[in-house]
C-alpha cells in the first residue's frame, strides 16, 4: 500500500503578521500534483489543519476547497485533530464525508477510531489517534477522583485501546498529533512549559508505521509542515512523505520536497552587502552588522515582503567599555547620532555630542 503523509498545514497562520493564505494556496495545489504523481491508495493528514480553533473564514473556504478536491479523487484520506485544531470544528460532517471516502477523527471517542484498507496482500488497520489533553481521558475514562494522567499515561492508554481492534499479525499505521521525546523543535509550533507534553515512541512500538503531527521539521515519524513557519525553519528542507508498505509490514520511507511560491530566509551582513543582494519576492529576515536607521524603508525595493529586521553587533555603550547586544541597551544619544548623519551626511562632532548628552541627562532628571 502506498500513501501520503502530510501535517501541520495551519492554515490561517501569518508570519510576522504578513497573511500567507496566497503561499497555503499554492503548496496544497503542488501536494495535489504529487497526488497525481504519485498513483497514491491513501492520504494522511496528521493534525493542525487550522492555526488556531476559529479559523479565518478565508482559511475555513480553503479547507472546504481542498476537502471537495479530495472527494473527487475518492482516495481514502484520513483527517485527525491537532492542537491547534477546535475539535468540534474540524468534526463537523464526519458522518457524511465518510460517503465521501473521507474519515476525520477530531474528539476523543469510547472505541478508537480505526479505518481498514486493503491492498493486494490483505488489510491494512489504521489507528486515529487525535490530539486531546490529558484530563480529557480521565474524564471519559476514569472516575472523578482518580488521578489525572500524564500526556505520555493518557497517550499509552488510548493507544493501548485502539490496538484491542487490531486482529493479532495484521499490519498496522498509528496516527497521531503529540510530541516525541527527543523531538526537534521549531520556533512555530505551540509549545507547553517544559517535559510534561512530552510522550515516548515506544507506545507506538506494535505499529508498522508512524504518522505524526506537530513537530514543523521533517524527520522520523513526522513529515513536517508543508511550508516554513518561523525563521528560525529558514534551513529547512519542506516535503511530503511517501510511505510504502510491503507484505511484510516492512514501511518503505521518501521524502518528496515542496517548492514554495516564496521561500523564508534570513540575509545578513552590512547595510552595503545587503542592498547588492539581488530582489526577491522572498519573505525575509534581515540581520545586519551595523546600526542604521529606518532600514526597512531603505532595503523594501530589495526586499518587498522585508518581514523582520535585527541587528546582530556588539556596540560600546558605556564609557567603562561595557558592552550589550544593540536593540537591548542602544542609547538615545546614539539613535540622534544616527539620525543626525542620515539628515546631514555629517557625524555628530564631539562637541554636538557632549552638549546632546548634557541635555538628555538634563530631561531624564526631570522625569
Amino acid at each position: 500500500m502506498r500513501f501520503l503523509h502530510t501535517a501541520d498545514w495551519h492554515l490561517g497562520k501569518t508570519l510576522k503578521g504578513q497573511n500567507l493564505l496566497d503561499d497555503q494556496k499554492f503548496i496544497l495545489d503542488e501536494i495535489f500534483h504529487i497526488i497525481d504523481d504519485q498513483r497514491l491508495d491513501a492520504i494522511l493528514i496528521a493534525g493542525d489543519v487550522y492555526d488556531r480553533g476559529v479559523p479565518p473564514i478565508d482559511a475555513v473556504e480553503l479547507f472546504n476547497e481542498t476537502l471537495t478536491k479530495l472527494a473527487e479523487k475518492n482516495l481514502p484520506t484520513l483527517i485527525i485533530s491537532g492542537n491547534h485544531d477546535s475539535a468540534t470544528r474540524l468534526n463537523f460532517g464526519n458522518k457524511i464525508f465518510e460517503r465521501q471516502n473521507i474519515f476525520i477523527a477530531a474528539k476523543v471517542s469510547d472505541v478508537p477510531k480505526t479505518v481498514v484498507l486493503e491492498d493486494s496482500f490483505g488489510e491494512i488497520y489504521f489507528s486515529m489517534i487525535p490530539y486531546f489533553e490529558p484530563g480529557e481521558i480521565k474524564a471519559k475514562f476514569f472516575t472523578a477522583d482518580a488521578e489525572r494522567p500524564t500526556y505520555n499515561a493518557a497517550n499509552k492508554f488510548y493507544v493501548d485501546l485502539a490496538r484491542q481492534q487490531i486482529p493479532h499479525g495484521k499490519r498496522s499505521v498509528a496516527m497521531g498529533h503529540v510530541f516525541l521525546t527527543g523531538g526537534d523543535e521549531s520556533d512555530s509550533e505551540r509549545k507547553i512549559v517544559g517535559t510534561l507534553s512530552n510522550v515516548d515512541a515506544n507506545i507506538f512500538d506494535d505499529y508498522n508505521y508512524v504518522a505524526l503531527g506537530h513537530l514543523h521539521r521533517p524527520q522520523k515519524f513526522y513529515s513536517g509542515s508543508p511550508l516554513k513557519y518561523s525563521f528560525d525553519e529558514a534551513n529547512q528542507k519542506k516535503s511530503v512523505t511517501i510511505v510504502d508498505i510491503d507484505d511484510s509490514g516492512a514501511a518503505h520511507v521518501e521524502k518528496i520536497p515542496l517548492t514554495p511560491k516564496r521561500d523564508v530566509k534570513v540575509v545578513s551582513g552590512t547595510f552595503d552587502e545587503l542592498k547588492n543582494i539581488p530582489r526577491t519576492e522572498d519573505y525575509i529576515c534581515a540581520k545586519l552588522t551595523e546600526r542604521v536607521i529606518n532600514v526597512q524603508d531603505k532595503l523594501a525595493w530589495i526586499f518587498p515582503n522585508l518581514l523582520s529586521v535585527e541587528f546582530d553587533f556588539l556596540q560600546n555603550f558605556s564609557d567603562d567599555g561595557s558592552t550589550g547586544k544593540f536593540g537591548e541597551v542602544i542609547s538615545t544619544l546614539d539613535y540622534f547620532a544616527d539620525f543626525f548623519k542620515t539628515q546631514t551626511g555629517e557625524d555628530l562632532s564631539s562637541d554636538y555630542r557632549e552638549a546632546m548628552s548634557v541635555f538628555l541627562t538634563e530631561i531624564s532628571k526631570e522625569e
